[in-house]
């Protein structure tokens, strides 16, 4: 779970951990403002992965052999970290997936496909990525359940009032995104548990965007299942995690057959194997899920905390500094609000597309798109918008330098 005691991070320290963060391009030093689609890797989680090859190399729960036995034992102790890191009970609550896409099909396929039918309904919100809308939206379709949608306020905020209309009896999954990837609007999940189990419903936290940067406790929330992305936490990328609570795992049946996640087989029927290796079928993410377990490491000696601090810093910053600007209009919580680490935002008169092209000319990194929220940016009335997300490396200097280089662009359409 991390360090309690605040302190502020030392932002030099640790960007030599990033060699990447040294490169030039055109004579300038790359501005990396994409975290929210992927953090950088430390040094220290980029030797865990060279070891791993170098030493340890085998695959798991297969073999009686040393580098098997060794490889096994590290990749069921990286489920009892990544626990540790969440606040799971253990590791059998930790399924290892390829990203939280992957999780959250997993428990769309495996629970929403033999649980839900006509009459049940699943309530996300106008703001959710798309890895969670269309999985439900699918999911419902072939079951002929119905999605309904928690109104977003014009500051970016959930409608709590309408969540607690739309959330009844009739309510099987609620879906709700933790921090919005494109509003950086943070969601009252803890709340939205308490009225999902009022009727009997489960709850599902989209955690990629607050595992990384802030101090997440899943028996805190009370989240029946909650997903989030290695790439997102200074880890590797092709891993992914979904926590769910083990008597709700237990229950559910397998979304991927083969081997690993078998007991006993038979010509006529198979029984599967313990959590969560049910889950795990076929050769699994042995070195990423390895790595991931560095990562949560690598953070907590750091402290989250510290981290969500200093995110909430550099967006108060960003913001503070983006909304001086006449020409630059941006979207969720204004300067003040509590928001995630990262500010939207679109330039009078200048495509996302052609801002983010620009930004690039000055070696500023930042995201241009509809971000996986085409709906959301329907309701904003946007096409595209450009997004500026931070990290523990990540300072002050650099937003100045990103505004700098959006003064250029606005020269230039000037």
């Amino acid at each position: 779970m991390g360090q309690t005691d605040i302190e502020p991070l030392d932002v030099e320290a640790i960007r030599d951990d990033f060699p990447i963060l040294q490169r030039e391009f055109g004579g300038e030093q790359v501005v990396y403002l994409d975290n929210a689609a992927t953090t950088q890797t430390p040094e220290p989680v980029v030797e865990t992965i060279a070891d791993y090859y170098r030493t340890t190399n085998a695959n798991v729960h297969r073999g009686l052999h040393q580098l098997s036995q060794e490889a096994s034992i590290a990749y069921e102790e990286a489920h009892d970290r990544v626990a540790e890191f969440i606040g799971a009970e253990g590791r059998e609550e930790i399924v290892f997936t390829k990203n939280t896409t992957e999780s959250e099909n997993l428990v769309g396929y495996a629970w929403g496909l033999n649980e839900l039918g006509p009459g049940d309904e699943v309530v996300l919100t106008e703001m959710e990525h798309h890895a969670s809308l269309v999985t439900w939206q699918q999911i419902a379709k072939r079951t002929g359940a119905t999605c309904k949608y928690i109104r977003i306020d014009e500051d970016g905020t959930l409608d709590m009032d309408h969540a607690r209309e739309l959330i009844t009896d009739d309510t099987e999954m609620v879906s709700v995104v933790h921090v919005s990837n494109t509003l950086g609007t943070v969601n009252p999940v803890s709340e939205l548990a308490d009225i999902a189990h009022d009727h009997d419903s489960y709850i599902f936290v989209d955690g990629a965007q607050s595992v990384p940067n802030r101090p997440v406790d899943v028996a805190a929330i009370d989240a029946d299942f909650l997903a989030f992305s290695g790439h997102k936490v200074a880890g590797p990328t092709g891993i992914g995690v979904l926590y769910g609570k083990e008597h709700i795992l237990e229950e559910m049946e397998p979304y991927l057959y083969g081997g690993e996640m078998i007991k006993k087989v038979t010509f006529e029927d198979s029984k599967w194997n313990e959590l969560p290796w049910k889950y795990e079928a076929g050769t699994p993410v042995i070195c990423q899920g390895i790595a991931l377990a560095e990562a949560c490491d690598y953070l907590d000696d750091i402290g989250m905390a510290n981290v969500k601090r200093h995110e909430d810093e550099l967006a108060q910053y960003a913001m503070e500094r983006l909304e001086d600007e006449g020409d630059i209009e941006t979207y969720g919580p204004s300067a003040g609000e509590e928001r995630g680490g990262l500010v939207a935002f679109n330039l009078d008169a200048v495509h996302a597309h052609d801002l983010s092209s620009i930004l690039n000319d000055s070696a500023v990194a930042v995201r241009a798109g509809d971000h996986c929220t085409q709906p959301l940016h329907d309701k904003l009335g946007v096409a595209a918008s450009a997004r500026a997300s931070f990290y523990i490396y990540n300072t002050r200097e650099e937003v100045d330098k990103l505004v700098e280089a959006i003064d250029d662009a606005r020269q230039l359409f000037a």
